[in-house]
């Protein structure tokens, strides 16, 4: 394919993708899918040796975290239209590229202001590859096509969250937190790389939004007017808020509430991941058989069981009761996200850039309110943790039976 000139791909409806597409493209689109997670979990080991280095307290090395998910929200609500105006090599590769330099800056953060304020600015850049992944996906698929290849797209993304803080870990042996950065920017850098050379144009000419600011208003205020699509979209976000409130309260529960040891919350967490990414290779099997959205209703009530399992385990002091139900809660989430993204996305194909931004928007926004939540309980208890479990689940199951139910 010429660097140049991009051929552009246009398969029929489900069908596999052309030049660039199989297993490079699937791993391709699975990693800029996972720069969120990577941007957000790698650095955490270092967090202490940055309180020290920086001269600040705890609490404002987490606001890089807070602004970093900010700016990964902001990046896909802004690159989403210009992807449906300009094709989607052009935003994604700028998006990477600036990534990478952005790393750089932080690594070189002299305080704790100017790492926020870089991890800001690099969270958008960032944002810019999260949602151009999933406009090409529906560029190329649709339906039940769609559905199964976000699930195979949790090969990579399901494992980024366990896999970004063991990576950031190993890199503080050999470095200091800076070096944590160090290795973002390379991770952009071979990113950028693989993007000029094997991500095909998915969005012909004809099909690009051709208004400019105007236009991209009122296809908002049509996306958010679409009842389906917002509650698909909420459906998703809750999920999203529920796994964001397990990956940053679990530690805390398992170690200092249960007096769990370090290697063994490690091996608990990584078999959760294991559900997540084997229940997802699953719903691309089920898929065949069933429809994505009675998939999704019945994935969502199992997820609602097993959270209030989390949450009478946590009441009752339970270890055993907490770690299963966990597993059951991590892995269901495998099934809802890759399909609640496919039934929010089929919904607006000539749009698919502004659509996978609003939806990628709602679920940073929803996320990021869910740790927070988590802090507020207090600690000595599982409960806290559990309880924000519950409600996400209870709301993304609500969503899906009332504002996603089909129009008759």
């Amino acid at each position: 394919m010429s660097r140049t000139a991009p051929t552009t791909v246009r398969p029929p409806v489900g069908a596999p993708a052309p030049h660039g597409g199989g297993a490079t493209l699937l791993v391709l689109l699975g990693t800029l899918t996972a720069i969120g997670p990577l941007s957000l979990d790698m650095y955490l080991p270092a967090f202490p040796a940055m309180t020290r280095d920086l001269n600040a307290d705890q609490a404002h090395i987490q606001l890089s975290l807070t602004t970093c998910l900010i700016g990964l929200a902001l990046g896909q609500l802004l690159t989403g239209p210009l992807s449906d105006r300009w094709g989607r090599r052009r935003p994604v590769l700028v998006g990477v590229t600036a990534y990478a330099l952005l790393a750089l800056v932080c690594a070189a953060a002299p305080s704790a202001p100017a790492l926020a304020a870089s991890r800001f600015v690099q969270g958008l850049a960032g944002g810019m590859g999260v949602v151009v992944a999933r406009a090409v996906v529906r560029d190329l698929y649709s339906g039940r096509a769609a559905a199964k290849y976000f699930s195979r797209l949790t090969l990579v993304f399901g494992v980024a969250p366990v896999a970004a803080p063991s990576v950031g870990s190993l890199v503080l042996r050999f470095g200091s937190w800076r070096a944590v950065f160090l290795a973002l920017a390379v991770i952009g850098l071979l990113l950028a790389v693989a993007v000029a050379r094997h991500l095909p144009e998915t969005l012909p000419a004809e099909r690009r939004s051709t208004g400019g600011l105007t236009v991209t208003a009122r296809t908002m205020r049509s996306l958010a007017a679409d009842r389906v699509y917002l509650g698909y979209a909420l459906t998703q976000g809750f999920a999203f808020a529920g796994l964001f409130a397990y990956i940053s309260g679990s530690s805390f529960v398992f170690q200092d509430v249960f007096g769990v040891s370090g290697t063994t919350f490690s091996l608990i967490f990584g078999l959760n991941a294991l559900a997540l990414v084997a229940m997802g290779q699953a719903n691309a099997r089920l898929l065949d058989r069933s429809g994505p959205r009675r998939l999704l209703v019945a994935t969502l009530l199992v997820n609602a069981v097993a959270a209030a399992g989390v949450l009478t385990g946590a009441l009752a002091g339970s270890l055993t009761l907490v770690a299963v139900t966990l597993f059951v809660f991590v892995g269901s989430l495998g099934m809802v996200m890759p399909n609640s993204t496919a039934l929010a996305l089929d919904r607006h194909a000539r749009h698919a850039g502004t659509a996978a931004a609003l939806m990628g928007g709602v679920q940073s926004v929803v996320g990021a309110l869910a740790a927070p939540l988590v802090g507020l309980g207090g600690e000595g208890s599982a409960a806290p943790m559990a309880a924000v479990l519950t409600g996400a689940a209870a709301l993304s199951l609500t969503a899906v039976l009332t504002l996603a139910r089909p129009r008759r």
